[in-house]
């Protein structure tokens, strides 16, 4: 019976600290930036996550912020599930992780910082080639790690996806429309290289495609390296072969010529 009282007080005090936790870090905004690659199905992303800090927690803060030996597991645990990788595929994990708990900095309201997870996420696309040198690219919608409604994954208050489209994709389609450019300022999203969208925007039904035309010189070098890829040494064993026969040939053609 006491051991039970003991372990009542014990989480009591625990949901205690939770609580106080919580309420002295509020969130003020999630911003999500994808920066889709031209040469394969990864992304670049970086999410930024602004907080409000109340002034009894600014001491704190600034300990942990300067403190190496805190994981993202003990971060995660002072912010909550907030603090995480918006954009992840369940057939793919992340790399290049870097996460950077920003300066506070004063507000007309208090003082905020923001923290930055930057990293690199795989399988974001998928890619087909739909012509010589021609690439058609379409987004994976279960790779959002937002909120949830009935409907699927929604963008949560306060919250920005933006994504940074390939140097020379050509937009095929898009749903929903973008927030960010409106299509009466644009040709049908034609030569866009930034699309966003604002909160409460659902995502179950999220769709992107697009092309890209590879260079001449781009399918040159996939060819060679394709060839390299299946062949291995042995390529440059039969090259050697090859200029040493040529060699041998052409001076067996000067010496009987001089004769």
């Amino acid at each position: 019976m006491r051991q039970l009282s003991c372990l009542l007080i014990l989480t009591a005090m625990a949901m205690l600290i939770m609580g106080t936790a919580n309420a002295n870090y509020t969130v003020a905004g999630i911003n999500t930036t994808v920066l889709l690659s031209n040469h394969n199905t990864s992304a670049q992303v970086i999410d930024v996550i602004k907080i409000y800090v109340s002034n009894n927690s600014v001491a704190q803060y600034t300990q942990d912020r300067l403190s190496l030996n805190l994981s993202l597991s003990q971060w995660q645990v002072i912010f909550g599930p907030v603090l995480v990788e918006h954009i992840l595929s369940p057939r793919g994990g992340v790399s290049n992780f870097n996460f950077l708990p920003g300066p506070l900095l004063y507000t007309f309201n208090g003082r905020a910082a923001y923290l930055s997870l930057k990293y690199t996420a795989a399988n974001v696309t998928t890619v087909s080639q739909t012509a010589p040198r021609t690439f058609q690219y379409s987004f994976n919608n279960n790779v959002f790690n937002f909120g949830s409604a009935a409907s699927g994954a929604v963008l949560g208050q306060n919250t920005t996806l933006t994504i940074i489209m390939p140097t020379g994709a050509k937009i095929i389609s898009v749903y929903p429309l973008p927030d960010y450019p409106a299509l009466g300022f644009t040709q049908n999203y034609r030569n866009t290289s930034q699309l966003s969208w604002y909160q409460d925007e659902p995502l179950s039904r999220f769709t992107l495609t697009y092309t890209l035309q590879e260079s001449l010189q781009s399918e040159v070098l996939s060819f060679f390296t394709e060839i390299y890829t299946y062949f291995g040494w042995f390529l440059f064993l039969f090259i050697g072969v090859v200029i040493v026969v040529a060699v041998y040939y052409i001076y067996m053609k000067v010496g009987v010529a001089e004769k």
